[in-house]
């Protein structure tokens, strides 16, 4: 068995895990004792994933999917928490606006 990735935490290391033995790949978490030696820090580099030599180029090419999906839904959050900033201060000029014509007006 080889290592394939090296996830963020353990979370994401099962995450990956289950996807790819959901495709027909055995994948072996490593790392998950080692985490627990820091408290709850979140600690990185610990959470490994390891497949069997033969699996080796589809595992990876299924965690670039993976990881293109993730950089597309970080976007995807990224242009929501904009546009409800953008939002929120729409609303707060016009409630500073309402405000001002009830009491000048």
């Amino acid at each position: 068995m080889k290592l394939i990735y090296k996830a963020s935490d353990i979370n994401e290391a099962n995450i990956v895990s289950g996807m790819l033995r959901a495709n027909g790949i055995e994948a072996h978490v490593g790392g998950f004792y080692l985490q627990g030696g820091v408290g709850n820090l979140a600690a990185t580099d610990f959470a490994t994933i390891h497949v069997p030599d033969e699996d080796i180029e589809l595992a990876r090419s299924l965690i670039a999917e993976y990881e293109s999906a993730s950089i597309i839904n970080d976007t995807s959050a990224a242009k929501r928490k904009r546009a409800n900033f953008l939002l929120s201060v729409i609303l707060f000029v016009i409630i500073i606006i309402a405000i001002f014509y009830y009491f000048v007006g």
